[in-house]
């Protein structure tokens, strides 16, 4: 695994992404684990390796306790001084947010945990996102979304929600549907200045 180790990574990632969207498609929902542990099976067999059990459940486990970015914790501090509602979003289940966040230490920086699982659907699919504004009971013009996928910025824009990118690295690109996102950052730390502006 080693030798292939960021093909292996990439494959289980585009898949696990891919599996959402097909089941978002054909109205065929699993919950998230279920498509993070297939694109896991498909990984292994577009490279042509082979698991233990024990192997397997420590590669899914480590989903729930994956690390932060270090521009994280500051900027929520920062949101929550200046009295930001924050709120998490995720096509993952609830259980295993509330797990990886408190592995990072920053659950109490969130006021609501809000996963797609209620709705049965995935990102991003209208539903999915209306379900998070009723959740929060806002509009679309008093919320903003953050995210490093354009798919999740579009699917924001489409229901009207401010989505803001966040362009980690120059590599990443947005496609080219005509439609910009409301504002760009390039760290998370920027993110207070410009809701502030």
């Amino acid at each position: 695994l080693s030798n292939h180790l960021t093909e292996f990574v990439e494959v289980w990632r585009q898949k696990q992404l891919e599996y959402t969207f097909r089941r978002a498609l054909m109205q065929q929902y699993v919950p998230f684990p279920v498509c993070t542990s297939q694109a896991l099976d498909y990984a292994c067999l577009s490279i042509g390796i082979s698991l233990t059990s024990q192997q397997r459940s420590k590669l899914l486990s480590a989903y729930r306790r994956l690390p932060t970015f270090d521009d994280v914790p500051n900027t929520l501090q920062e949101l929550r001084d200046e009295g930001y509602q924050i709120v998490a979003f995720s096509n993952g289940i609830e259980d295993d947010l509330q797990m990886l966040f408190a592995h990072a230490s920053i659950s109490d920086f969130f006021d609501q945990v809000i996963s797609v699982d209620p709705v049965k659907s995935f990102k991003p699919d209208p539903v999915v996102y209306h379900h998070l504004l009723k959740s929060i009971r806002k509009s679309g013009d008093e919320c903003v979304l953050v995210s490093g996928n354009a798919f999740d910025i579009y699917g924001a824009l489409h229901v009207g929600i401010q989505a803001v990118w966040l362009r980690r690295s120059p590599t990443n690109l947005m496609d080219p549907w005509g439609k910009d996102p409301t504002m760009k950052i390039n760290s998370l730390l920027d993110l207070p200045t410009i809701l502030n502006q």
